[in-house]
């Protein structure tokens, strides 16, 4: 029986021609049956890919032949055969859509102005050597956040990517711009770009987690400075880093202890609830509040 995983990486190197990039890959991915999701831009690709893994290593292999991609850093995760429904490989402005494309500078080396990069082992180092003036700060949607995130980490008040740029500027964590900010995300991407736009704001001291929460969990698992789960871009929805881990998410009903997102039930609504086991049922049979105020008089179709 075949073996599934799914492939997390990125590579910030600039691009002459994204389209013929997203041409390539595409190629690439249908000769390999694998489905996922792939951005590419003028700054580089950014990609999350699920099928065998004689597939996968085929594929893999092949795009570190293209200039800039050679030292791509590969992310291993067990995978169902569905983790995606199909393959879509896109050009967009942005890796990553914190709607600063005109700021991001990227050359051979990479990002142009990122913040020091840290292994899992280095962050500890640090923490270890000054304590509390660390500042851990998360780089991803507060949603993500609710499940599981570093101990003690500030979680700006974001819903999407996007809202990033404005929360920084609003002013509210200029405190921080003498202390050391370590930030962090899944795979790493969103902290390259996150970092370089902390440091051209006046943040003295910045650092990224190099390979996100994925290459700590790798190193460290439950047993670190993690709390919780991660919540992931796929069918799986979330992932625990080691066992004994509990998750931070409440159950929308009862309050219990949970990871676990549900859809709306109103199929024209895409908001996300977190229920646990045994109250799921809930999830798919009643709408959301932000569905019922702005719809109150639509039909929810319940999901099976």
């Amino acid at each position: 029986m075949a073996v599934h995983k799914i492939v997390l990486f990125y590579a910030f190197a600039p691009l002459a021609d994204p389209r013929a990039v997203q041409l390539w890959q595409l190629a690439l991915g249908e000769r390999w049956h694998l489905t996922g999701r792939v951005i590419v831009s003028e700054h580089g690709i950014n990609a999350t890919l699920g099928g065998t893994v004689e597939d996968l290593k085929q594929y893999v292999k092949t795009t570190r032949r293209y200039s800039g991609f050679e030292r791509i850093d590969v992310k291993w995760s067990d995978g169902t055969g569905r983790d995606f429904p199909r393959l879509s490989v896109k050009v967009r402005p942005e890796l990553v859509a914190f709607g600063a494309a005109d700021e991001l500078k990227v050359d051979e080396h990479g990002v142009v102005g990122g913040g020091e990069r840290l292994s899992p082992q280095a962050l500890h180092d640090l923490v270890d050597a000054r304590g509390d003036e660390v500042v851990m700060l998360d780089g991803r949607n507060a949603f993500e956040a609710a499940i599981g995130r570093f101990r003690g980490a500030v979680v700006p008040d974001v819903e999407t990517t996007r809202e990033f740029v404005a929360e920084i500027d609003s002013g509210r964590y200029d405190d921080l711009k003498q202390r050391p900010v370590v930030t962090y995300c899944t795979g790493g991407v969103r902290c390259e770009v996150l970092s370089a736009l902390l440091r051209s704001r006046g943040f003295e001291e910045v650092y990224q987690l190099d390979g996100g929460v994925v290459r700590y969990g790798e190193v460290f698992g439950s047993r670190g400075l993690w709390d919780g789960s991660l919540y992931v871009f796929d069918e799986r929805m979330h992932v625990e880093l080691g066992p004994g881990s509990t998750p931070l998410g409440e159950c929308t009903v009862c309050g219990a202890a949970t990871a676990r997102y549900e859809n709306c039930a109103d199929p024209g609504c895409r908001t996300l609830r977190l229920f646990c086991d045994g109250c799921v049922g809930a999830a798919r049979s009643g709408r959301c509040e932000v569905c019922v105020a702005e719809r109150p008089t639509a039909t929810a179709a319940a999901r099976g």
